[in-house]
C-alpha cells in the first residue's frame, strides 16, 4: 500500500467515525458516565478494544440480533467472541437457568443432575471423565497442574501465536530470529520468567516440534485444533495425526483446547477428526455463554490424577474454585448439552457458512484483491493477505491493521458486527440467510468504497483465488 493510499485510507475511516459519533448519542452518553466507575469506562478492559470512537453499549441480544443503547439493530456475526456461539440468550437454556435460580444457585455440593450432565458431555465431547471450571482459562490452569502432577514434568509447550486465556504459562512469545521462547512485553505485572518453563513452536512445523518435544521434560502440548487468534489458520493435511505421534513417542500429554473450535462440527475438531486427545477443555460457549468451562480426560489420565492426588499431602491443591460446578451452571449446562449442541443445529450453522463462505470469495475474486477467506466449520476469517496462512508470522507478515479496523468499523456503521480482535465471522443456528445476505451486501458497499479510492491497493488476478 502506497503512503498516499495509507492517507485516503485513514480519511475514509475519519469519515466512518463521524458516522458512528452522529448515530450514537447514547452509547457516547454511556461511555462518558463509565468512566467516572470503570478503568477505561468499561468493565473489562478488552471492551475497549472494538474500532469505535466510543464503545458500543447493548440494550438487548436475542438470537443473533444485538440492539444498541441508540436504537440501532445489529446482525451479530461475533457472538460474544463465541461466548454466544449458539445466538444470545436461547429460550431453552433462560427458561432452565431462570427455574434453577429459584431453587438455589450454589452450595459446593453437586446438584441432582450432575451424573446427567455427566452422560452428556461424554456422549457429546467423546472422552469419560470430566470436572469443571467457570472459565477456559482456570481450566487450562487446572489441567496444567494435573499434567504437570502426573507426569512429573515440568515444561509446557504451546504453538507461536495461540490462545488459552488468562493462563500465565502461555503468555510468551517465539523470537523468529534464534527460536527462543521470550516473555511478552505487554503482559503487566510479571514477576516470574515463564518462558524458563515454556517452549513455544511455530504451528504446522513438525521437525520443531519434534525437537521440543526430544528433550523429554514436556508434561504436555497444550494447543488449539487450528490457531484463531491470529485470524484462523488451519493445521496442514496430515499435521496432526504425525503430531499426534510424537506426543506419544515421547511420553507428553495432548491437551486439546476446543474453546473456540467447537465451531468445527458437533463434538468439535478433536472428535471429528479423531484426534483422540488426553485432555480436551471447552468453555465460552458450552453453556450457551453462561460462565462455564469444562475439561475432559481419559480413563488412564484419571487412573493418574487419582493416584497424584491420593499421594500428595492435605492441603489446598490449588485445582478449583468455590463456585464451579455450582448448581445454576449445571442446570445452564444441561440445557446446552441437550438443546444446543444438536446435529440440526450444527447443519444449518455449517451450511449457512460455507455459504457465506461462498459469497464472500466470490465478491474478493470478482474485484480482484489479493485478500482469501478460511473457514473452520462455522467461523470463518476474512484475512487481507493472498494466501491461507500457515502459522502466526505468517499472519505478521502480511498485516494491515488499519484496513482491518476500517472494515470492522464500515461494518458496524451500516448495521454488521464481526469480532474486534480479527476479522472473524460466526454463525449460530439463530442466524438467517436474511443476515448473510445483509452481510454481503455491506461487503459489497466496502468493496466498493475501497475502490473509489484514489491510489488502493493493487489489485492481482482472480485466477489466485481458490
Amino acid at each position: 500500500m502506497t503512503d498516499f493510499a495509507h492517507a485516503t485510507l485513514l480519511d475514509l475511516q475519519h469519515t466512518e467515525r463521524e458516522r458512528f459519533i452522529a448515530r450514537h448519542p447514547q452509547s457516547i452518553a454511556l461511555a462518558r458516565d463509565a468512566q467516572q466507575h470503570y478503568l477505561f469506562g468499561v468493565p473489562l478492559h478488552w471492551m475497549r478494544d472494538w474500532p469505535s470512537p466510543a464503545t458500543l453499549f447493548v440494550a438487548q441480544a436475542q438470537g443473533a440480533t444485538l440492539t444498541c443503547a441508540d436504537g440501532l439493530v445489529y446482525a451479530d456475526f461475533c457472538l460474544g467472541d463465541t461466548g454466544a456461539m449458539f445466538g444470545h440468550s436461547p429460550t431453552p437454556l433462560a427458561q432452565a437457568m431462570a427455574r434453577q435460580a429459584a431453587q438455589g444457585l450454589t452450595c459446593m455440593l453437586p446438584a441432582t443432575n450432575a451424573a446427567t450432565v455427566g452422560e452428556l458431555l461424554s456422549n457429546t465431547f467423546g472422552l469419560p471423565m470430566w470436572q469443571m471450571a467457570l472459565s477456559a482459562s482456570d481450566a487450562n490452569r487446572f489441567v496444567l497442574r494435573w499434567a504437570r502432577a502426573i507426569t512429573g514434568r515440568p515444561r509446557l509447550l504451546v504453538f507461536d501465536g495461540c490462545y488459552h486465556g488468562a493462563v500465565d504459562d502461555t503468555l510468551v512469545d517465539l523470537d523468529p530470529v534464534t527460536g527462543h521462547t521470550l516473555p511478552r512485553r505487554s503482559v503487566l505485572g510479571q514477576v516470574h520468567n515463564h518462558a524458563d518453563f515454556t517452549r513455544v513452536v511455530p504451528f504446522n512445523d513438525l521437525g520443531a516440534l519434534e525437537a521440543a518435544l526430544t528433550q523429554g521434560d514436556v508434561a504436555c502440548l497444550l494447543a488449539e485444533p487450528a490457531l484463531t487468534n491470529f485470524g484462523l489458520v488451519p493445521p496442514a493435511p496430515g499435521y496432526w495425526e504425525q503430531a499426534r505421534a510424537l506426543c506419544r513417542t515421547h511420553g507428553a500429554l495432548f491437551v486439546c483446547d476446543e474453546t473456540h473450535t467447537i465451531s468445527t462440527a458437533l463434538g468439535g475438531y478433536a472428535r471429528a477428526h479423531g484426534l483422540e486427545p488426553d485432555f480436551m477443555v471447552v468453555g465460552k460457549a458450552v453453556a450457551g455463554g453462561l460462565p462455564c468451562a469444562v475439561y475432559g480426560f481419559t480413563q488412564a489420565v484419571a487412573d493418574r490424577m487419582v493416584s497424584a492426588k491420593n499421594t500428595a499431602p492435605e492441603g489446598h491443591s490449588g485445582i478449583g474454585t468455590t463456585l464451579a460446578g455450582n448448581a445454576l451452571t449445571l442446570a445452564a449446562l444441561q440445557a446446552s448439552l441437550e438443546h444446543l449442541h444438536t446435529t440440526a443445529n450444527y447443519a444449518h450453522m455449517l451450511d449457512l457458512a460455507a455459504g457465506l463462505e461462498h459469497g464472500l470469495r466470490e465478491r474478493i475474486a470478482t474485484a480482484g484483491w489479493s485478500w482469501t477467506v478460511t473457514r473452520l466449520g462455522a467461523r470463518m476469517e476474512l484475512q487481507f493477505m493472498p494466501h491461507t496462512p500457515s502459522n502466526a508470522q505468517d499472519v505478521r507478515d502480511h498485516a494491515q491493521g488499519e484496513l482491518e479496523a476500517l472494515t470492522h468499523l464500515f461494518m458496524l456503521n451500516r448495521g454488521v458486527l464481526l469480532t474486534p480482535f480479527h476479522s472473524m465471522m460466526l454463525v449460530s443456528p439463530a442466524t438467517t440467510h436474511g443476515d448473510v445476505t445483509r452481510l454481503l451486501g455491506v461487503f459489497d458497499e466496502l468493496l466498493a468504497a475501497l475502490r473509489s479510492l484514489p491510489h488502493p491497493p493493487a489489485p492481482v488476478p482472480a485466477s489466485r483465488f481458490v
